[in-house]
């Protein structure tokens, strides 16, 4: 598609989105259409940038899964460690037989403690939000949720196995989660503006996520962690994803044979996307996504390898990225199913 009809394309999408959001299609780091929609906060009227950092929900699962795989890389893991040589006495249910390899690839089986299936306004943590912070916090929560099924028997998409990821790996590399994160994913990635910040001190240039409650639109603060955790909850902006995609794939953030590794299938969800280490896949195509939906955000970034294409669109409510996620992927002749 020429870049006109591209960008065409993407004002149309965006101008009947909900909600606020941004988007960007990129090759080679040539920016070929960009778009910002909405305000990035109501209350003082603020519109939506280009530039704005906004949250990335489960997004942030890929950061998670390779900062396990530097510590893989490192021989401070391995792919066969198994969850209960670092857990000890802690969360009895998980099966001795869960290893690193089947939480990263959401085969582990591990009882959940997040329902995926509420609706965006519910508050749905168990424990005061201002309290998550240090994965070992999450503890509680993960706690008497029965083994689901046998270790490496199925996919089933897992908030719980990337939270016991995060414990993992900073007990094994003895430093906190989001220094490994920071150091071992961000600072190498050239990633300068992402991070895990606050929800409640976010800076002038972070959009806020929002939740529509009782027919009025709240901020998404009393709904997710105040930091985000293994799970998902960083913030990024559109610049900081084609840095990303670029850095991984030239194996500045763990060795090319590692990405290579991450990104082959390991299971097939219905949707017929893949799943490999921390990614989703269309092996077919040579796609590799990093995807994510919460109170307050939606979120994926592509990369078609091939090409060096990379489309990103974050929103700030639930719904606000997925119709113009649709229409780039009919533009860019990106399969959906």
């Amino acid at each position: 598609m020429a870049t006109d009809d591209l960008a065409t394309a993407l004002v149309e999408a965006v101008a009947t989105a909900p909600g606020a959001g941004v988007a960007r299609v990129d090759r080679a780091g040539v920016v070929l259409a960009e778009a910002a929609w909405g305000l990035a906060d109501r209350r003082l009227a603020v519109p939506m940038t280009a530039s704005h950092r906004l949250a990335m929900a489960s997004g942030s699962k890929g950061f998670t899964a390779l900062a396990v795989m530097s510590l893989v890389v490192e021989g401070r893991l391995a792919l066969e460690t198994t969850a209960r040589s670092l857990l000890g006495a802690d969360l009895p249910l998980v099966d001795h037989g869960v290893t690193i390899a089947d939480l990263l690839a959401h085969r582990s089986g591990v009882g959940e403690y997040l329902d995926d299936d509420a609706d965006p306004g519910e508050y749905v943590l168990s424990i005061p939000v201002h309290r998550l912070v240090s994965p070992e916090e999450y503890l509680p929560m993960l706690d008497g949720h029965p083994q689901l099924f046998r270790p490496g028997t199925r996919f089933a998409y897992s908030n719980a196995g990337f939270i016991l990821l995060a414990i993992l790996a900073q007990r094994a590399a003895d430093r906190p989660f989001h220094d490994l994160v920071r150091e071992r994913v961000i600072e190498p990635g050239g990633l300068a503006d992402t991070a895990y910040l606050r929800s409640d001190d976010l800076p002038a240039d972070a959009a806020l996520g929002y939740v529509e409650i009782d027919g009025q639109w709240r901020s998404n603060v009393l709904h997710l962690p105040v930091v985000g955790g293994g799970d998902g909850g960083a913030y990024t902006s559109l610049a900081d994803l084609g840095r990303f995609w670029r850095a991984l794939q030239a194996g500045r953030i763990v060795p090319t044979e590692a990405v290579a590794r991450m990104t082959a299938p390991t299971s097939e969800d219905e949707g017929g996307w893949h799943y490999g280490l921390g990614f989703w896949l269309r092996p077919g195509d040579g796609v590799v996504a990093l995807v994510g939906e919460d109170a307050g955000v939606s979120f994926r970034s592509t990369h078609v390898v091939a090409d060096d294409l990379v489309a990103s669109v974050i929103g700030t409510t639930a719904d606000a990225a997925w119709p113009v996620t649709r229409a780039l992927d009919t533009a860019l002749g990106i399969r959906r199913g």
